[in-house]
């Protein structure tokens, strides 16, 4: 590794995805460290320093946008980008208020990542008020998913907290996710 090779720290729950972005981005060089938790990313934090971290949103424990809060503490010159499979408006907007420079969904590969990294560093264009707004049904899908995923899975509770018959959100559930 040279000696100059960034320093990059991923934190994603799941262990298979975390060992190949960790291997994919050994291999462009950069020097990296991996964390299953928050905990043990901010461990990695105060250990040595970051210049960027790449962070899944939803973590056991804490949540990913605390980690993003704690780590923006720990150094602010950290770059970090907010990795999720949850994507909406509200928590990319609430990802950028905590510290983060970029926020992509998931599935997501190191040129992803690099490119959103990329697309921090470049200078600011002036500002576009063009955006792509998600259709109702769109974001019916993903209030739903976010729901069932914070109930573990458990479709019974999940359609309780949403205020619907079990036997509906499994229907919807079956549909494929509406395009936005």
């Amino acid at each position: 590794m040279p000696p100059e090779a960034r320093s990059l720290l991923v934190v994603d729950d799941d262990d298979t995805y975390r060992a190949r972005l960790v291997r994919a981005f050994v291999r462009r060089g950069f020097a990296v460290q991996g964390a299953p938790d928050a905990d043990a990313a901010l461990a990695v934090a105060r250990a040595i320093r970051l210049e960027l971290a790449v962070v899944d949103l939803r973590l056991p424990g804490r949540s990913g946008l605390d980690v993003v809060r704690e780590l923006k503490a720990i150094d602010p010159r950290t770059s970090v980008v907010v990795l999720t499979g949850y994507g909406s408006i509200a928590t990319a907007l609430e990802a950028v208020r905590r510290g983060a420079t970029h926020y992509v969904s998931k599935p997501a590969d190191v040129d992803d990542i690099l490119a959103a990294f990329a697309r921090a560093d470049a200078p600011a264009e002036p500002a576009s008020i063009e955006h792509e707004v998600p259709s109702l049904a769109r974001a019916e899908w993903e209030h739903i998913n976010r729901v069932l995923a914070d109930c573990g899975g458990n479709i019974s509770q999940a359609a309780r907290l949403l205020g619907i018959q079990r036997r509906s959100l499994q229907r919807k559930l079956a549909k494929y996710p509406v395009p936005r």
